[in-house]
């Protein structure tokens, strides 16, 4: 008989895999590889969540990691710049590669030749770093939105780090991690570290992670297990993977501005109660608020101002988690100011 995993049991395992019940002690490409890489769009959002996931990390560890190239950013899954381990940087880009441009071509509706786009622009790259001024006057605007499609780039520190935020230079993947392996194994290398990271999930949500259609997705050969829901659905997880129980508690937890726990592809987990969703996510405040966790969801947001942490819940907290909230807020605060 096929186990049914309640929501909150649900919820424990994801906080559990993305190391915010209890934090990691591994190098940072471990670390990434485990909770399926960081989002980073914003630079010190990437910062902020390893700091939240890893022990007594300090801040130039994160820059350190970039400039010798253990960690890489690149635009990945979702058309979106995350921060993963060198060796998870290929099987992702391959993986979603021709997905994304199919699903670009549909989108922007672009007949532009990307073939020749890439040749210009590789060349141009050949043993240099370009910023996106430069390729854009390169290949032309409308061309170089598509670019990272149809050519493997990453971005190069010191741009889009603590020190310099916009990640707005460029460098040839091939040169910066190294050529290609085999791809055979990409869309298993995929599908694993999204459970690693946010399982026990169904198809729809690896997907939604990816920015993949379903029949997208390629799990022949995997090893996995199956779960169901409380509304019926299938889970799928790996076997041995974290399960706590419902009632293992949930320290507090401080999350940068889009961290991955709270998009839709984790929706399930209710990491963020639905009717607070709006209060992060609007089109009104797309820049999107940094917030922190009690009892493993979501309670308020929090700004860093004048060397503190302060913060902003939503609703009463009980007295013991607003004093662990302070303790941690002090050690975040630290942490930003560079101490």
């Amino acid at each position: 008989m096929t186990r049914t995993l309640t929501q909150l049991e649900l919820n424990r395992a994801v906080l559990a895999r993305q190391g915010l019940l209890e934090r990691f002690d591994a190098p940072l490409p471990g670390v990434l590889e485990r909770i399926g890489g960081i989002q980073a769009q914003y630079a010190p959002s990437m910062y902020i969540g390893l700091w939240s996931r890893v022990n007594d990390l300090e801040r130039d560890a994160v820059t350190d990691g970039l400039e010798r190239r253990g960690i890489v950013q690149a635009t990945l899954m979702r058309s979106t710049i995350h921060l993963v381990s060198k060796a998870d940087y290929w099987p992702l880009a391959l993986a979603i590669r021709g997905a994304r441009r199919v699903s670009w071509r549909r989108a922007t509706k672009s007949t532009a030749d990307m073939d020749a786009a890439a040749a210009t622009a590789r060349e141009a790259l050949r043993g240099r770093h370009l910023r996106r001024a430069e390729l854009e006057q390169l290949v032309g605007k409308e061309a170089f939105h598509g670019l990272g499609l149809w050519l493997d780039m990453v971005r190069v520190p010191p741009s889009g780090t603590w020190e310099r935020r916009r990640a707005d230079l460029y460098g040839l993947a091939e040169e910066w991690v190294g050529a290609p392996g085999d791809a055979g194994d990409a869309h298993a290398t995929l599908v694993r570290r999204y459970l690693q990271g946010f399982g026990p999930a169904t198809r729809n949500e690896i997907a939604n992670f990816a920015g993949l259609r379903v029949s997208d997705l390629e799990l022949d050969g995997l090893d996995l297990c199956r779960f169901a829901a409380e509304d019926g659905a299938e889970l799928l997880d790996l076997p041995g993977a974290p399960l706590p129980g419902a009632d293992t508690p949930a320290p507090p937890s401080f999350l940068p501005t889009w961290d991955a726990t709270l998009l839709g592809h984790a929706r399930r987990a209710l990491i963020i109660r639905e009717e607070d969703r709006p209060r992060i996510f609007s089109s009104k405040t797309p820049q999107s608020f940094p917030t922190f966790l009690a009892g493993g969801t979501v309670a308020g947001t929090w700004r860093f101002a004048d060397g503190e942490v302060i913060l902003d819940p939503w609703r009463p907290l009980p007295a013991a988690d607003l004093r662990a909230l302070e303790e941690e807020g002090e050690a975040l605060a630290r942490y930003l100011g560079g101490q």
